[in-house]
């Protein structure tokens, strides 16, 4: 009679006569193996049958009758599970491997162990590898050399190209959806101000809002809104915006209220353009909204983020505050998902995710600018160009390479990001601040992470402040206020800051003079500045 054990050691012996021959098929299977388990099955499911060929070959080295009697008379410590009294003594207990159920009172079948042998051996192909296969789908091979391909890839890349889905900002679009559709619904007027850094979306977001807000009113059976949108930079004057607004308003947004007359959506993008002294445009525009009868939803985008604070308070004393819907910079994983969101479209991979990830990040600790990275990616695919032209040129391209390396030698390289990093991010401003003395770079450390809060000038008392708190976080010992209006003095002189005049050095004005975003970019690869810009 076969051990408990036997099972598995016939898989294993299957396994091995398998990999030998790769030839075993399923009916040389069964006489093998599965012939004498059927009998042993049998014997277990009907304990009253006995088991002649095994009991002689395990206990008697002949095939005497009077051996098996013999047998049958001589007392054993241990029992057959074929004696029916041991069958009775205690209930049988069968491997999980060979009972369906796994339950003491469930038999074993044959075809359950035709079925564990077909899936050990894997003799009806194998569906895993199949659908592996069909995951790594066969992708073409990127050439940059080619121009059609070229040309399909700089078009993904480039700003005038509006991605299908826009992503990472769904919850600033959620937001001024349901504020436009609120205002189409009950038929009011409103106005809503969307503000954040160049390169964080908003224009793009708005396109897509226009869109949806449609859509939105075609499903509720709700009139959808006549839409002008109006770019403030291309107006010869500011006075001129409210020229446009009136011709669109003619048909129904200003008049005497009728039935007919349908909402109008403003959608003035660069707003700040219209700042003036007093700031009366901005305040005449928003108070179209509060009109007698106006239908008019006013959206104003703009990059000045402190700009509400400025004229704010004045429309909410003529009672026409708007809403704020603040655009925040992209971090790594957002810029890495928008890249590949552009790219998943194109039939073959162009960059290594090392590199991608290295140019998110460093845009990232930067700006957060995503028109910055993806002028870093159009730069790299120029220098992966440049590179495979000199080595074509020079002969030095292996032609025996397998088609796995050409295909990564094709791709944009984590050297390729770093040189175009440093092509878009280099200036004589951020060569001059890497050259700077400790202290000085401090001071524009303490200025960046001082306007990043939204102001554009500063005193040089509260810059003083700021100041301190760097020195002392990382023990370092500050120099007095003469001292830092000297250093802010050669720093006005350089042209990295603006230094007002004051009868007191408390009170003169500190303006930065360049672009924050060279600051970051000159000090983040110092891990003491790095930790202070976060």
């Amino acid at each position: 009679m076969p051990s408990r054990h036997s099972f598995p050691a016939a898989l294993s012996i299957c396994k091995l006569q398998y990999n030998s021959s790769f030839s075993l098929s399923i009916e040389q299977l069964h006489s093998q193996f599965l012939q004498p388990f059927s009998i042993y099955t049998a014997s277990v499911s009907n304990p009253g049958t006995d088991m002649p060929a095994f009991s002689a070959r395990r206990h008697s080295p002949s095939s005497d009758p009077t051996s098996e009697t013999r047998v049958a008379v001589t007392p054993r410590k241990s029992r057959l599970r074929s004696d029916p009294d041991a069958a009775i003594a205690s209930p049988l207990r069968k491997s999980p491997r060979l009972c369906k159920e796994g339950s003491p009172n469930s038999s074993p079948k044959i075809e359950v162990i035709r079925k564990c042998l077909k899936s050990s051996l894997n003799l009806s192909g194998s569906p895993e590898k199949k659908q592996l296969s069909e995951d790594f789908v066969e992708r073409q091979t990127w050439d940059p050399r080619e121009e059609t391909q070229l040309r399909a890839v700089n078009e993904a890349l480039h700003l005038s190209t509006a991605p299908p889905n826009v992503v990472c900002r769904e919850n600033e679009k959620n937001q001024i959806l349901d504020f436009c559709s609120k205002c189409v619904k009950e038929e009011k007027a409103g106005s809503l101000y969307v503000c954040g850094c160049p390169g964080t979306g908003k224009t793009l977001s708005m396109e897509k809002v226009k869109v949806m807000l449609v859509d939105w009113a075609n499903k509720e059976g709700v009139q959808p809104p006549d839409v002008l949108s109006i770019n403030c930079t291309t107006l010869a004057n500011m006075s001129e915006i409210f020229s446009k607004v009136s011709s669109e308003i003619v048909f129904s947004t200003f008049t005497w209220h009728e039935d007919d007359v349908s909402v109008i959506l403003v959608v003035a993008d660069e707003l700040d353009y219209l700042i003036t002294k007093d700031r009366s445009v901005l305040h005449d525009l928003f108070m179209l909204t509060t009109m007698p009868f106006s239908r008019c939803i006013l959206l104003g985008v703009a990059n000045a983020i402190d700009l509400a604070d400025m004229f704010i308070p004045k429309l909410q004393s003529l009672n026409c505050k708007p809403m704020v819907i603040t655009f925040c910079a992209y971090s790594k994983d957002q810029i890495i998902n928008i890249l590949q969101e552009r790219l998943k479209a194109l039939p073959y991979t162009v960059f290594q995710p090392q590199a991608l990830e290295l140019c998110a990040r460093k845009v990232a600790a930067a700006s957060g600018d995503m028109r910055k990275a993806l002028a870093v990616c159009r730069s790299a695919i120029e220098m992966l160009i440049g590179e495979s032209m000199l080595s074509s040129v020079d002969g030095t391209e292996d032609q025996q390479k397998p088609a796995a390396n050409n295909m990564t030698s094709n791709q944009v390289r984590i050297h390729h990001v770093a040189a175009a990093l440093s092509k878009v991010y280099k200036s004589p401003v951020v060569d001059t601040i890497i050259s700077l003395p400790q202290h000085q770079q401090i001071i524009l450390c303490s200025a960046v992470k001082l306007f990043r809060e939204g102001k554009k000038g500063t005193t040089l008392g509260e810059l003083n402040k700021y100041y301190v708190d760097v020195c002392k976080s990382t023990m370092i010992p500050p120099v007095g206020i003469l001292e830092l209006s000297s250093m802010c003095r050669v720093l006005d002189d350089q042209g990295i800051l603006k230094l007002g005049q004051s009868r007191e050095d408390k009170l003169r004005r500190v303006t930065l003079n360049v672009d924050g975003a060279d600051i970051v970019f000159a000090l983040q690869g110092v891990r003491f500045f790095r930790n202070c810009l976060k």
